[in-house]
């Protein structure tokens, strides 16, 4: 396993967006060598980590680079936060980075790129082969719906509230080459397709595939990219542990011939929608039966899957550990909304991720704020 993590920069007096993030990169890069760089515009800076066979060794890497990161920001006194959207409002259209890449792509996709001031978190994991990646991501993507609301992280967007757990998965599927992957038939189905995008310059180049999982085109990995950037530590291991569990469940299904389930398209992207509004808290749509019900059933259904698919008992206790604090205290959007309903702040949003995009202990839903015969 492996894991990319996307973060924005704010001033911490202003509380707005910093265009300074290829100071902060080189700064960084000064611990991270190459696993620290830009991304799409000068607001956001991204963070890769080794690959890992257990969740403990991924947590340590995780928490020293997001405190690397925090302290190159700091020497420039700027902060980073890991939300999927800014709280406060940004430039339209954003500054992009300087690259030939991203100037082609503001010539091809023009203003897709205003609004992709947005952060996540991508999962990779080690597959033998294209095949068996193509076969997981069959598997995978049915249970796509249920990690966009675990992880949803971003709620405001302008500066508004926008009534939605996970606004990012809303602006990210405008793109022509986004949300959730077609079902593959087999390995010439998708050298196929990607071959007549490529050909009919809907993409850039093979890394231009936006599916929320897709095949690596450069690493033996699958890519699992449906995450908003998640606010601690603690939510990005919970992430990467259901990846994982599911993943290990569904190689099982695809060694004993069992079938990938292929819901209708329409239904797929109906519950995308679902998830991304109501998040844990609401209703979601069952795939099989094209009915609603509580989201908590479809959680706990994943829940149990990927539990019992873990082996190490370091493991099965940080996921045990990290699920019971998203019970309690819910997903990273609900937590946000938490902090700005104590004064009606939106700054307070900001200092509160500010403060928990770094915590080693993981962060507690925020307290009221007191009331005027508290004094």
């Amino acid at each position: 396993m492996g894991v990319e993590e996307e973060f924005l920069l704010v001033d911490p007096v202003s509380r707005e967006l910093s265009t300074q993030a290829d100071k902060v990169v080189s700064a960084a890069a000064e611990d991270l060598d190459d696993r620290v760089t830009t991304e799409l515009t000068r607001y956001q800076v991204e963070v890769r980590t080794d690959p890992h066979t257990h969740l403990t060794d991924l947590a340590d890497q995780l928490h020293a680079t997001r405190e690397i990161l925090a302290r190159a920001a700091a020497r420039l006194d700027l902060c980073v936060i890991s939300s999927g959207t800014p709280v406060l409002g940004q430039d339209v259209p954003p500054p992009l980075a300087t690259g030939a890449r991203y100037t082609q792509s503001a010539a091809t996709f023009r203003a897709l790129n205003h609004e992709q001031t947005v952060c996540a978190c991508h999962v990779h994991l080690g597959v033998p082969d294209l095949t068996t990646a193509l076969q997981l991501s069959n598997h995978l993507r049915v249970r796509l719906p249920a990690l966009i609301a675990l992880s949803a992280n971003s709620p405001f967007w302008d500066a508004q509230d926008t009534g939605y757990h996970s606004w990012r998965t809303m602006t990210w599927g405008r793109w022509p080459v986004a949300g959730p992957p077609p079902y593959f038939e087999s390995r010439s189905h998708f050298e196929d397709l990607l071959d007549r995008l490529l050909s009919s310059e809907t993409l850039l180049d093979r890394g231009g595939l936006y599916w929320d999982i897709r095949p690596s085109h450069h690493l033996p990995t699958l890519e699992i990219r449906i995450a908003d950037a998640a606010l601690t530590v603690s939510d990005t291991l919970l992430l990467v542990a259901a990846v994982k569990g599911l993943a290990v469940t569904a190689l099982t299904d695809i060694r004993h011939g069992l079938p990938a389930p292929r819901p209708q398209p329409e239904m797929l992207r109906a519950a995308y929608w679902r998830a991304a509004r109501d998040g844990l808290r609401g209703k979601s749509i069952n795939l099989c039966t094209g009915r609603l019900e509580p989201a908590a059933v479809h959680l706990d259904h994943l829940w149990d899957t990927a539990l019992a698919a873990l082996e190490t008992p370091g493991d099965v206790a940080l996921l045990r550990t990290a699920y019971s604090l998203l019970r309690a205290d819910g997903n990273g959007a609900e937590r946000q909304r938490a902090a700005h309903r104590r004064r009606h702040q939106l700054t307070d949003v900001v200092d509160y991720l500010i403060q928990n995009t770094t915590a080693r202990a993981t962060p507690r839903r925020p307290h009221p704020a007191p009331s005027d015969a508290d004094g």
